[in-house]
């Protein structure tokens, strides 16, 4: 999901993202929606929610930082 969809869907939930980053936003909407704000942590090495909107875009982020 691109960043500006990603500002647009956190403005519908009256997110101020002024100065945010991607993870920072995508975080901000998870607690928005009561849910664990997990999106770029170590949690997704032991992750078993196959349905979350943000999986794979976090998976992807958690392998690129932990590349040899």
């Amino acid at each position: 999901m691109n960043f500006n969809h990603i500002r647009k869907m956190a403005k519908q939930m009256s997110i101020n993202t002024y100065r945010m980053n991607k993870k920072d936003i995508i975080q901000a909407i998870q607690r928005a929606e009561q849910n664990i704000d997990c999106y770029g942590t170590e949690r997704v090495a032991s992750c078993m929610e196959e349905s979350c909107l943000w999986r794979d875009d976090c998976v992807d982020l958690w392998n690129a930082g932990h590349q040899k």
